[in-house]
């Protein structure tokens, strides 16, 4: 019987087979990357707000502390909005006929809220607790960055699980005593290591990596 392929069919097949798998591989590789890029996970794209409130100014220049604006920080699982009227007592004073603050003079008038834009919003499927990360030592910067060196606010970090497992289960590289959790240039007096360890023990932290843990 003559023969159907010719015998070069063989290695075509094989560079085929062979080329398929990296084809694979390297399109797993770029997806991957995708979803890590900040196009995606929108790490340091400052988000467009109805006004452009400045950290740096606010934290940073005047050195109002997080808790004067989050109240709810050190209480509850969500940090909290400050209402209008935080703003106004200030913003009623000072630069009081200032356009760009038209829509917090509006708020304030009608009693509407502003629609901020969420900059750190996790799906709907995590669970994450504020006042816990605070009374075990772990600093707005840690999650946040230098909010106080951001002229508009955007996100620091990924907020991936990847990014919160590896504080859960080595803690110790994070924490800091509580008294320093709202210091925006906060550095360890000693190596973070030894201080960390010791804070681990003191604030009695557990490495809880369950799912159940966020995922509830």
């Amino acid at each position: 019987m003559s023969q159907i392929f010719h015998p070069s069919a063989n290695t075509i097949a094989k560079v085929s087979i062979f080329g398929a798998i990296f084809f694979a591989g390297g399109l797993l590789v770029i997806l991957n990357e995708v979803n890590r890029s900040p196009y995606v996970t929108r790490v340091g794209v400052a988000r467009e707000q109805p006004v452009p409130f400045s950290h740096k100014h606010h934290v940073g220049g005047i050195g109002i502390d997080c808790r004067y604006c989050h109240t709810a920080v050190e209480t509850s699982s969500a940090a909290g909005i400050p209402p209008t009227e935080t703003c106004m007592s200030c913003h009623s004073q000072i630069w009081a006929d200032s356009p760009m603050l038209e829509p917090v003079r509006a708020s304030f008038r009608t009693d509407r809220s502003i629609e901020w834009t969420r900059v750190h919003d996790l799906p709907g499927f995590v669970y994450f607790d504020h006042s816990i990360h605070l009374k075990k030592g772990v600093g707005c910067v840690t999650c946040h960055g230098r909010v106080d060196q951001m002229p508009l606010m955007y996100q620091q970090n990924t907020l991936n699980m990847e990014w919160c497992l590896d504080c859960h289960r080595a803690p110790e590289k994070y924490v800091r005593p509580r008294e320093e959790v709202f210091r925006m240039d906060y550095r360890p007096q000693e190596s973070q290591q030894v201080i960390g360890a010791r804070l681990v023990k003191e604030y009695k932290i557990r490495k809880l990596t369950d799912c159940s843990v966020c995922h509830r």
